[in-house]
């Protein structure tokens, strides 16, 4: 049991390996990589149970002690990341046999989605800064591939956008560390939250976090720098679009939630205040922009910068409801949001077009479709008892419990919002005259609809079942509020 934290990195990154011996052959791609998708979910199930059991699990690579060697952490936390990470990219796969033609299929798609789920996982597992980046990097380097694949004259253009930010992004993220570094003398996360307590000096310490919050904010695409990601986001296929707005944005929103949980909490009046200010401006453009819309695709899209924000503001407040609410909502909206990427992707292979105004009827000759997105538009807005309820009343009782109002309200109100803009899509889509579709992939729906199907039980279940995740939950967030469990795991001292 002792590599566990490892198999979830090793098993995609040796797929990966194997499948660039035969990048042509699409049905062995296919098969390879759906077992091998099952395989990492199975050892992430495994690792979630191990650490449930036994608690956090720690594996030092090169048998070095720590802080010295390079460290994998499966906290709960982690745990539960890498596992739904392993879900959604299972469902994207089955999702890509049917909607992708052999363009994209054949330019190494199936290899990038094994080395971006490489690159998720090492980042949720890693217990060092500056492996973080390195694996921040191994996902990017994939999604660079998988945003130009096709070779549409939209995705050249937003590609160039998004590698140059992110080109920005990662050598700010690596001045971070080196001034991190500089300032306390290592790179083990556990070890640089004791000497940031050590050191005594606030001053410093909130330069670094202010510039830590500058980088993954530019990941996760908080306000204001969030201005990439609507036009990055909207270039790529929906199978890629699913696996970005689902798990890139969430590894910037999951890095702010470690370091500010682990490092910058020792003086939170002024960090956690700009965090919660930005996260609530995030979610007020959000709604600007899903109101603005109507396009499925940005209105999905500008969801996603809502959710962000939300989330955000769960850590900004720092209270125990607060963080549970915001780790509940956060692998709610990564399953929520994939699922509504896949269906919507439907309704374009349906229409042959992403806009509002060629569609129309569906209902009529697709009612499981049209049911499944409502449910799934329902608990996108967090009507009770689907799974987006339980992790929004929790930040919302965690801003009040924090002695703030406005938080609290904007989150409420952005539900509305969220609903609105779903519903829109709904009522547009599949109510009103049934219109003449020209799809070339309208035969394909039924199967298209499975892998939406299978995602939205494990959404359902998510929020029904929340009496028996509720203790996952709970201990996923002990270290986030007592930094001391995850720095004795670690150090072990």
């Amino acid at each position: 049991m002792i590599n566990l934290p490892l198999l979830p990195i090793l098993i995609p990154l040796l797929t990966g390996v194997i499948l660039m011996f035969f990048p042509k052959r699409i049905k062995a791609q296919r098969i390879i990589s759906i077992i091998a998708t099952i395989a990492t979910i199975a050892a992430a199930l495994v690792l979630v149970a191990e650490v449930r059991q036994n608690g956090i699990q720690t594996l030092n690579l090169g048998s070095w002690p720590a802080p010295f060697g390079i460290p994998l952490v499966s906290d709960m936390l982690s745990a539960l990341l890498v596992l739904t990470t392993a879900i959604i990219t299972l469902t994207v796969i089955w999702y890509s046999i049917y909607y992708l033609d052999d363009e994209y299929e054949r330019y190494f798609y199936y290899i990038a989605v094994q080395f971006l789920m490489v690159g998720l996982n090492g980042a949720f597992t890693t217990g060092d800064i500056f492996n973080m980046f390195v694996f921040f990097e191994v996902f990017l380097i994939s999604s660079y591939l998988l945003i130009v694949l096709g070779g549409k004259k939209a995705q050249l253009r937003e590609s160039v956008k998004y590698v140059l930010i992110n080109v920005i992004s990662s050598a700010l993220f690596v001045s971070a560390v080196a001034y991190l570094y500089g300032v306390v003398g290592t790179l083990n996360m556990a070890d640089v939250s004791v000497k940031i307590a050590e050191l005594n000096d606030p001053g410093i310490i909130t330069v670094i976090a202010i510039f830590f919050l500058l980088v993954f904010g530019l990941k996760g695409a908080i306000f204001p720098l969030y201005f990439w990601l609507p036009g990055s986001y909207h270039a790529p296929p929906i199978p890629v679009l699913a696996l970005f707005g689902a798990l890139l944005t969430k590894v910037g929103v999951y890095a702010i939630m470690r370091t500010y949980t682990l490092f910058f909490y020792h003086d939170t009046g002024y960090t956690h205040l700009i965090l919660g200010v930005l996260a609530l401006l995030t979610i007020v453009i959000g709604s600007i922009g899903a109101l603005a819309y109507k396009d499925v695709k940005m209105i999905i899209i500008y969801n996603i910068i809502i959710a962000v924000g939300v989330i955000l503001y769960g850590v900004a407040v720092m209270t125990p409801d607060g963080l549970e609410g915001a780790v509940f909502y956060l692998l709610h909206d990564m399953i929520i949001k994939t699922a509504l990427f896949l269906l919507i992707g439907i309704m374009m292979a349906i229409a042959g077009s992403s806009h509002l105004k060629s569609m129309g009827g569906m209902i009529k000759e697709y009612p499981w479709i049209g049911w499944t997105y409502f449910v799934a538009a329902l608990s996108l807005a967090g009507i009770p008892p689907l799974s987006g309820f339980i992790g929004k009343l929790l930040i919302v009782r965690g801003g009040f419990d924090a002695g703030e109002m406005i938080g609290p309200l904007i989150i409420l109100g952005s539900s509305l919002i969220v609903l609105y803009s779903a519903m829109k899509i709904f009522t547009n889509g599949f109510w009103g005259t049934p219109k003449e579709y020209t799809g070339a992939k309208a035969h394909l729906a039924s199967r298209l609809w499975i892998p939406a199907a299978v995602l939205m039980v494990i959404a359902i279940a998510y929020g029904v079942g929340t009496e028996a995740v509720r203790p996952f939950i709970t201990q996923a967030v002990e270290p986030l509020i007592n930094p001391a469990i995850y720095i004795e795991a670690v150090l072990k001292e």
